[in-house]
Parts: C-alpha cells; sequence; structure tokens
C-alpha cells in the first residue's frame, strides 16, 4: 500500500489517544473484575477490526486479508505472552489493583520496541533479500521448538533479567501502590512493581523476536505490518484480566501457535523462490488452525471454571504498611548531606 505521511499521522494520533482514554479510565488504581474486562476487550477488538475493514475497503481485499493475517498471529501469541504475564504477577504477589499500571507501561512500551523491529527487519529485507532465508528458518526452528516445549512455563526465579536487576539496583522490599521508584534515608531505590515491569518488557521483546518475522511471512508492507501489532497489542490489558485465570483450559493453544509459526515459515521460504501461496488461503489456515487448537482445548477441559494460580507461601515481596510508607521522602528531592566539621 501506498501510504501517505498524513494516514500514518493519524493512525499514530488515533493510536496515542486511545492510550490516553485507556489511562484516563483506569487512572485510579483497582482491581479490574472480568465484566469490565471483557468491555475493554470487546472495544480494544472492534478498534482492530474496525480498522481492518477501513484497510479492506480503501486497500483492497489483498491488503485487508493480509492486515487479518497479521493481526490473527499477532492476537493469538499475545496470549501465550499473557499466560506468561500471570505467571509472573503470580511469583511477585503483585496486588491486582496494581497490575493494570504495570501493563500499560509495558504495552507502551512494547508499542515502541516493536516499532523499532519492524523498522528494522524492513530495512535488513530491502538490502538483504537474502535474510528471508534465515527469517524462515527461524520460524521453523521457532515452531519446532515452541511444540517440543508446549508444557514448560516460565520460572521467573531463573530470569536473567530479574538476576541482573536484583543485583544491580536497590530494591525496597515492599509494594508502595503505583510507585515504580521511592526515596528512603535519602536513597533512591526501585520498587518491586519496576522489577515487575523489566521482566514484563523483556518477555515481550522475546515474544516480538518470534512474532515480528512471523507477520513478514505474510505481508511486507510496513504500514500493515505496523498497524496489525499496534491494534493487536493495545488490546492485551484488557485480555490478560479477561483470560488469565483461564490459562489451565487452553491445553492445546502452543500446539496451534507451533504449527501456525511453521505455515508461516514454510510460506516465507516457498515465497522467496518457487511458489506464493495467495494471502486469502494463508489467512483460512491460520485461521483454521487457531479456531480447532482453541477449541478442542475448551472442549477437553469442559466443566472447569476459572482458577487462579497459586500464589506461594512465602511471597519475596509484601504491600508496604503505613509505617513503611511514612518513612518515604519526595523522590525529586536531593539526599542532604552533612559538611565536615
Amino acid at each position: 500500500m501506498d501510504v501517505p505521511v498524513w494516514i500514518w499521522l493519524a493512525v499514530l494520533g488515533a493510536i496515542v489517544l486511545m492510550l490516553a482514554i485507556d489511562l484516563f479510565a483506569h487512572r485510579r488504581a483497582h482491581v479490574i473484575h472480568v465484566r469490565e474486562a471483557a468491555l475493554w476487550s470487546a472495544v480494544w477488538v472492534g478498534c482492530g477490526v474496525g480498522f481492518g475493514a477501513l484497510v479492506w475497503h480503501y486497500g483492497g481485499a489483498v491488503a485487508g486479508q493480509q492486515y487479518f493475517a497479521g493481526y490473527l498471529i499477532e492476537k493469538s501469541l499475545a496470549v501465550d505472552n499473557v499466560f506468561v504475564w500471570a505467571i509472573i504477577f503470580t511469583y511477585f504477589a503483585v496486588p491486582r489493583e496494581l497490575q493494570h499500571r504495570v501493563l500499560f507501561l509495558g504495552v507502551l512500551g512494547a508499542l515502541v520496541f516493536r516499532g523499532i523491529f519492524i523498522a528494522g527487519g524492513a530495512a535488513l529485507i530491502e538490502s538483504f533479500g537474502w535474510v528471508l532465508y534465515l527469517f524462515a528458518a527461524f520460524l521453523l526452528y521457532t515452531g519446532y521448538r515452541m511444540l517440543r516445549t508446549r508444557n514448560d512455563h516460565l520460572n521467573p526465579e531463573d530470569s536473567r533479567a530479574w538476576r541482573l536487576f536484583r543485583r544491580t539496583v536497590p530494591m525496597t522490599d515492599a509494594f508502595h501502590g503505583q510507585r515504580l521508584l521511592v526515596r528512603r534515608n535519602g536513597a533512591l531505590l526501585a520498587t518491586p512493581l519496576l522489577a515487575v515491569l523489566i521482566l514484563v518488557e523483556v518477555t515481550d521483546i522475546v515474544f516480538a523476536v518470534d512474532s515480528i518475522p512471523a507477520i513478514f511471512a505474510v505481508t511486507d508492507d510496513v504500514f500493515l505490518v505496523f498497524t496489525a501489532n499496534a491494534f493487536a497489542i493495545l488490546g492485551l490489558r484488557a485480555m490478560y484480566f479477561l483470560l488469565a485465570d483461564l490459562m489451565h483450559r487452553f491445553i492445546y493453544l502452543k500446539v496451534g501457535l507451533s504449527f501456525v509459526l511453521i505455515w508461516v515459515g514454510v510460506k516465507m521460504l516457498l515465497k522467496i523462490d518457487l511458489f506464493y501461496i495467495p494471502t486469502s488461503v494463508s489467512l483460512a489456515v491460520i485461521t483454521t488452525i487457531l479456531t480447532v487448537s482453541i477449541g478442542a482445548s475448551l472442549y477437553a477441559t469442559r466443566g472447569q471454571g476459572r482458577r487462579a494460580l497459586a500464589e506461594p507461601t512465602d511471597p519475596p515481596f509484601h504491600v508496604a504498611t503505613p509505617e513503611e510508607t511514612a518513612m518515604l521522602e519526595p523522590v525529586f528531592r536531593r539526599a542532604r548531606t552533612t559538611a565536615p566539621r
């Protein structure tokens, strides 16, 4: 698609506006219940589908199909990312009313990093056509690895990012509301919420390494790649609160995602020199794989209700007491030093 600059600016402005609306709606820390999460999920999915309809109308059927194929890939991979977030929040015993702020900032960072990765990927493809072979091989390997490790789960304690953060950043052992930094006895300290935000950001970057090559397999249009990513990511916060307690029911999701990655890897490999698989066929295959894997999961676990992950008996952090909060000083006040006599 030949997209003029003003459309890019309009789309970016709309994304910023939606983020501002979401931040204003959740400016106060509170527990987000299923009904509210379902409503917001419907809003974000409606925005994504509505934008896809505009692309289809003004850009043509092929562009519309490419957008929806990319949107489905990003959305489905995001569900697996949501379950990783649930493990992180549970391990650190993050109060539910504080989780939205972490996710909002995490999604904001994800949009920035995805934009950088997309620009970098497009530049590599344009300058070095052979990089598509690497992307295809990487997708095939990632799909195979996901299939083999489908029953494995992240252990935050073993995360290199967490160990590095804990070793290098002074940190308090208590959550202080939505604060990421606090000052105590003149020392600036990170709160556990900042550590959790870093882990959420790192996991999203890892997922982006898988998802960006995958979406380039269905379209090399940078505008479609970015917008499909952006609209899929915007709904992640609501999706988390809607699906986090249903993690135990999506038992075949990783199997489906692994086949999606293998499929797009094969598509990219064939596209280079041999045969171009029409986008309509690719969209149908991706939709079928995801529908079957999700449907089979829900059928196999029918009768099971919502169930939160079990929190550790001895969590590494706690919620600050009023006495601990009273000891805090303004973050941006310089620490006083005593002049030598």
